[in-house]
């Protein structure tokens, strides 16, 4: 409340942090501070590295088992992610192809070919004129949301392209809106806008090494139309990414790199002054990794977070929460303590977008995650705005409407932290009960 004065009750963060612990997520807890805003007010919007920007402080990890094109089209339909892995451009997953004059979506739309059409074809040499579905009705890709939904509303068909005049008085595809997109954004918490380039594409990224190979990979990514490229590595303070970041930055000025994995001040100044555009923060704090298990270095991930934000502040420089994110809680947390975004894997590796086939094992149906498996969590269009929500319920108890909002309340040290016991944990979540369902927002 305006005007009232500061109680001391609790920790700030620079205090909290200095005392040679390392915290987990679930270690801290944030107090409650004074509301004076709805929920719907918090905007999560935030940037992902100098120059790209996300309304949804979300990233999918580029992990084998996580990412690939139809997790990479998911999550930027949301406005949460570019999808990073081996993956180039949006792949559309549909069961109809459009067929246009010259074969490239950026010339004159003729029609289309069902999925069944194709299947029930005896000649599969036909030319394609004689079977598919000639002319279509199109819309403007200026059209508002609702405009697409009240046409789809009103017409029998199930879908409408999006088109755009590319400069020499052709339309060329954009995109495409079904009525089952209409059904699903009307139906779950509103996210943001999707992650677009500025030619109207999905935003999209990619993960390369450190190797000499990696470079020639890289040439093959930026000419495929990257916007961004992420250094993976689980130590990146070495002579060899700074070697990379160096190569980039020279080669393709105008490609945001992201660093990383750092988890130290120290790491972190290397990279910035070497000139990244991001950092990734995290080391041996994913559900399957064991760096520091085996190797003996790495680091808490709260306690991770709020150092690398600190130094990377000062140099603008964003800061994604890599690993340890198990539920809505966790990503609270990391965003409080500073990071513009938070990665995700096991999160999301059970999910229908997730690369792998489902299978059961012991009555429960799962999806393998590298070394192990995670339970069938449904489709990430359906998951995650339901845990956007929770975040913004978060934010608000907080009384920060934004992240920078809250970076402002954090560095004040108006909000306020302290370390739980064991008890205090297993009081923090569900218990007492013979069973139960647990949810992760």
């Amino acid at each position: 409340m305006d005007g009232a004065p500061l109680i001391d009750d609790g920790f700030p963060a620079a205090r909290l942090f200095y005392q040679g612990y390392s915290y987990t997520y679930d270690d801290v807890i944030f107090l409650p501070q004074y509301i004076d805003f709805p929920t719907d007010a918090v905007t999560l919007s935030t940037k992902l590295s100098r120059r790209v920007a996300l309304a949804i402080p979300c990233v999918s990890s580029p992990m084998d088992t996580v990412t690939e094109s139809s997790m990479a089209n998911a999550m930027a339909s949301l406005g949460v992610s570019v999808g990073f892995n081996f993956v180039s451009r949006r792949v559309l997953l549909l069961s109809l192809l459009f067929v246009t004059e010259s074969g490239s979506q950026s010339s004159k739309l003729l029609g289309f070919v069902k999925k069944y059409d194709w299947d029930k074809l005896d000649d599969k040499e036909a030319r394609v004129s004689g079977y598919m579905t000639k002319s279509w009705i199109t819309l403007p890709n200026s059209y508002s949301f609702e405009d697409v939904a009240g046409y789809l509303a009103k017409d029998t068909s199930e879908f409408v392209p999006l088109v755009r005049d590319n400069g020499e008085g052709v339309e060329e595809i954009v995109n495409l809106v079904t009525s089952e997109d209409v059904e699903r954004i009307k139906g779950f918490p509103k996210l943001g806008l999707p992650s677009l380039a500025h030619d109207g594409s999905f935003l999209v990224g990619a993960a390369v090494g450190t190797r000499e190979s990696d470079k020639e990979r890289l040439e093959h990514l930026v000419k495929a139309g990257i916007n961004v490229v992420v250094l993976d590595s689980s130590q990146g303070n070495s002579i060899y990414q700074i070697e990379m970041i160096k190569h980039v930055k020279n080669k393709y000025p105008e490609l945001d790199v992201i660093g990383g994995n750092v988890v130290t001040a120290y790491q972190a100044q290397n990279l910035i002054q070497t000139g990244v555009d991001g950092l990734r923060v995290g080391m041996g704090s994913g559900s399957i990794c064991t760096t520091q298990e085996v190797c003996a270095v790495g680091r808490g991930q709260a306690t991770a977070v709020y150092k690398v934000a600190s130094i990377a502040a000062a140099s603008s420089v964003p800061v994604i929460a890599d690993g340890g994110i198990s539920n809505s809680g966790h990503i609270v947390k990391a965003l409080n303590l500073g990071a513009s975004t938070v990665m995700m894997g096991s999160f999301l590796a059970g999910s229908n977008e997730a690369p792998g086939t489902y299978e059961y094992q012991g009555g429960r149906r799962v999806k393998k995650y590298r070394v192990g498996a995670v339970a069938d969590k449904g489709s990430v269009l359906k998951f995650i705005p339901y845990t956007m929500q929770a975040v913004r319920q978060g934010f608000q108890d907080l009384g920060a409407s934004s992240l920078q909002s809250a970076n402002d309340l954090l560095q004040s040290g108006v909000l306020r932290l302290e370390v739980r016991t064991g008890a205090a944990q297993v009081e923090g979540g569900i218990h007492g009960l013979v069973s139960y369902e647990k949810k992760s927002f």
